[in-house]
C-alpha cells in the first residue's frame, strides 16, 4: 500500500487552515467541530484531545468512534479527484472531510452538509 505523506501530518497541523477558510467565508470554528464530530463520531473533548496530542490523519481516522455511514452520500470533486472514487480509504476519509468543510464555505447549510 502506498502511504501518502498527509497520512503522517497531525490533524492539528491543517485545522486552522479549516476554521480560517470556514470563517473567511463568514462561518464558524464551532461549525467546523461539528462537521467533524459528525464525520468521525468524536465529542467535542475527545476531538480536542486529537488535536492537542498532535494526533496523524491516519491514527485520527482509525481511531475514530464512529464513522458516520452516510458519509458515504458525500459526492463532488476536491482537489481534482471525484471523493466517490477515491479507492484508498484514508485518503476517501480525509477528502470527505476536506469537502465537507469546501461545502461551508461555499455557503452550504449545515443541514445540507450534514445529509
Amino acid at each position: 500500500m502506498m502511504s501518502h505523506k498527509i497520512y503522517a501530518m497531525s490533524v492539528a497541523s491543517v485545522y486552522p487552515h479549516y476554521v480560517a477558510k470556514a470563517e473567511k467565508k463568514g462561518r464558524t470554528k464551532a461549525e467546523v467541530d461539528e462537521i467533524i464530530r459528525w464525520l468521525t463520531g468524536y465529542d467535542q473533548e475527545e476531538l480536542e484531545g486529537k488535536l492537542e496530542k498532535q494526533t496523524d490523519f491516519e491514527t485520527f481516522f482509525a481511531d475514530a468512534p464512529q464513522l458516520n455511514p452516510s458519509r458515504t452520500l458525500i459526492k463532488g470533486v476536491i482537489c481534482g479527484v471525484r471523493v466517490e472514487d477515491i479507492e484508498e480509504p484514508t485518503m476517501r476519509e480525509i477528502r470527505y472531510l476536506d469537502k465537507l468543510v469546501d461545502e461551508l464555505a461555499k455557503g452550504k447549510s449545515m443541514e445540507k452538509i450534514l445529509r
